[in-house]
């Protein structure tokens, strides 16, 4: 589906879990051919994320590792349950991110702010979240300082792209009490 400037795409493809409640958006896929005309939600398989970093380089295997270092912040809960399936973050990202299952998504799309009320919304990059709004995601932004923003009644948080120099430690500490945030509202 090619996006008319200005019009926010439906549909949502991407990497991972189609029936996720973790769902991480990026704007950009993995510049491989079995990844160009995704039209939908694709689980990956094991060893796939080892794949996608050996072709793409440096850059996904930061957002594969963020993005697992991220789920392993999160304290256990009944909505995240990410520990049960692994002894750690490297071991989730190899043997579940997302995989059929794994209640993850990457997607490349922009975020359906249906009303399901167990999903979490994550935008990765302010410059993306910024082009989503102006192409009409329905958002109620309040922005907490020039990286993170909230909207509590979606599930939707901004946050920086998922690299180790944009997304460091401290700040997915911050993240991670956002995510509790909306795990209550």
């Amino acid at each position: 589906m090619v996006s008319q400037p200005n019009q926010l795409q439906t549909s949502q493809y991407g990497l991972g879990d189609p029936d996720a409640r973790f769902r991480v958006y990026v704007a950009n896929r993995p510049p491989m051919q079995e990844y160009h005309a995704l039209a939908q939600v694709q689980p990956l398989c094991r060893g796939e994320i080892a794949l996608i970093n050996q072709a793409c380089g440096n850059g996904w295997r930061k957002v594969f590792n963020v993005y697992a270092k991220l789920l392993f912040a999160l304290p256990q809960t009944p909505l995240f349950t990410f520990h049960q399936h692994a002894a750690s973050w490297q071991d989730y990202r190899d043997s579940r991110l997302l995989q059929n299952g794994s209640d993850t998504a990457l997607l490349f799309s922009a975020p359906q702010l249906e009303p399901v009320t167990d999903r979490i919304h994550i935008i990765a990059g302010r410059t993306f979240a910024k082009v989503l709004l102006e192409q009409g995601l329905a958002a109620q932004l309040q922005w907490l300082n020039a990286e993170f923003a909230i909207d509590k009644r979606q599930r939707l948080l901004i946050c920086p792209y998922f690299d180790y120099r944009q997304l460091n430690n401290e700040k997915i500490a911050y993240l991670v009490s956002l995510i509790r945030q909306l795990e209550t509202f």
